[in-house]
């Protein structure tokens, strides 16, 4: 019984501690935007563009559109993408076809977690698309973290995608 209420008492002393490591949704879009949050908007996605979303996440994309903010040439993605077994939920600000940040913004698997951090995420800084929706530069990995660090680096590259998309169609 005493390890029982012990084990509780971790549980809800830790419970913040796991919390906190999250970024919630607006926070993300305040401090991307200044402190105001542009309006939602939905990109359709066409079959052309589902074909390179596929490309670029070695797997179809499930939906049919993309949530996003934009503010002029800057636009806001968060998009989910499996690690090993569990969603990693990344945001990507992109402006004038270039990342100006990535944050993970829930991470759930168990191992990986170093994707969080700024010494990984600032090599996305400036990255944008070259020919066959490729990064134009390569990100260094982190033993331990593979698949973390690949669904990082798709999920940059997709949102590098979709930014292009709505810029060119307007």
């Amino acid at each position: 019984m005493l390890s029982r209420i012990l084990l509780l008492i971790c549980a809800l002393l830790l419970s913040p501690l796991v919390a906190a490591a999250e970024v919630t949704l607006d926070t993300f879009l305040a401090e991307s935007f200044a402190g105001q949050a542009p309006a939602t908007q939905m990109l359709w996605l066409t079959p052309e563009l589902k074909t390179r979303a596929a490309k670029v996440l070695d797997h179809p994309y499930a939906g049919m559109r993309v949530k996003y903010w934009r503010e002029g040439n800057r636009t806001a993605w968060v998009i989910d993408e499996i690690g090993k077994e569990r969603p990693i939920t990344i945001g990507v600000v992109v402006s004038a076809g270039h990342i100006e940040q990535v944050k993970v913004l829930a991470f759930r698997e168990s191992r990986g977690g170093e994707v969080r951090y700024p010494f990984f995420t600032k090599q996305f800084v400036n990255a944008g698309l070259r020919d066959g929706d490729r990064l134009d530069r390569t990100i260094d990995g982190i033993t331990g973290a593979t698949l973390s660090v690949w669904a990082v680096t798709k999920v940059s590259r997709l949102a590098l995608l979709f930014h292009s998309e709505v810029i060119r169609n307007g």
